[in-house]
């Protein structure tokens, strides 16, 4: 099933002739610039959105990535988007909005066919508002058509030796942050520094999730109990606290996605 859907997709693929993907350096993205590169007198350029709310560690994952494999790349720095600024509801939606827009005018005047993106088959049985403003903007998601899983998608990238394969997926900061909350430069820098220093404890995929000057920390599966028992707890702690939070909580539940949409608040 799975070489089907593989076929398919190189099938897609080939038919466009010329294309910008949006590459965050997600697994997904990863593997869609991957594959698209192996299709001949295919024209691929992997374009990386910068803004402040984008974690580093990605932007630099991502540009390692393409040097590693010699792709095309470019880098597209956008300032805060101001209609933005306080975390509205349809964040997701207007984001997305605006940053294909950029994709969009950028490969009009480059001369591309087509700009895609790594969403998967699983994404779109998901409320993801962001699709909304993809299909307003004709982008294609070839790995989505080609109805391939986050776990075949992971499979494939294994067997093609991606190192990525297993990497735990992302999201922007304001993901962490709660809806209708003005956002900061600092407010910024104190989550992505706390979670850069949980991953070099050797936490990853960890969401810091930020309530005012309280960190709730979202741990993958598997991990609450080894935080809760590290012996550098202690000193975990007092580095987040150094980082700007006074209050620092481990959220049982763990992580998941959509932790602070309102619907999963307790009525």
């Amino acid at each position: 099933m799975t070489e089907e859907k593989t076929i398919k997709l190189d099938s897609l693929l080939k038919v466009m002739k010329s294309m910008v993907v949006a590459f965050s350096g997600g697994v997904d993205s990863s593997f869609l610039v991957y594959r698209a590169n192996k299709i001949k007198n295919l024209k691929v350029l992997a374009v990386t959105i910068r803004t402040p709310y984008m974690l580093a560690r990605e932007i630099n994952e991502a540009i390692d990535f393409t040097k590693k494999y010699n792709f095309s790349h470019q880098i597209i720095d956008v300032a805060f988007p101001e209609i933005i600024r306080h975390n509205p509801s349809d964040r997701c939606y207007l984001c997305k909005k605006i940053l294909f827009s950029k994709i969009t005018d950028f490969a009009g005047e480059a001369g591309y066919h087509f700009i895609v993106d790594g969403t998967n088959h699983d994404d779109t049985k998901e409320i993801r508002p962001g699709l909304r403003a993809l299909k307003e903007l004709a982008v294609r998601s070839p790995l989505a058509e080609a109805e391939l899983t986050k776990k075949e998608i992971r499979e494939l990238s294994f067997k093609e030796g991606l190192e990525l394969w297993d990497k735990p997926s992302t999201a922007c900061l304001l993901t962490r942050i709660p809806y209708d909350t003005e956002i900061t430069k600092g407010m910024l820098q104190m989550i992505e520094n706390a979670e850069s220093l949980l991953f070099e404890h050797g936490y990853p995929g960890i969401r810091v999730r930020a309530h005012s000057d309280t960190a709730r920390i979202e741990c993958m599966p598997g991990y609450i109990e080894k935080i809760v028992n590290d012996p550098n707890r202690e000193q975990i702690v007092n580095s987040l606290k150094k980082i700007g939070f006074r209050y620092i909580s481990l959220d049982l539940e763990g992580y998941r996605t959509g932790s602070m949409n309102p619907e999963n608040e307790i009525k």
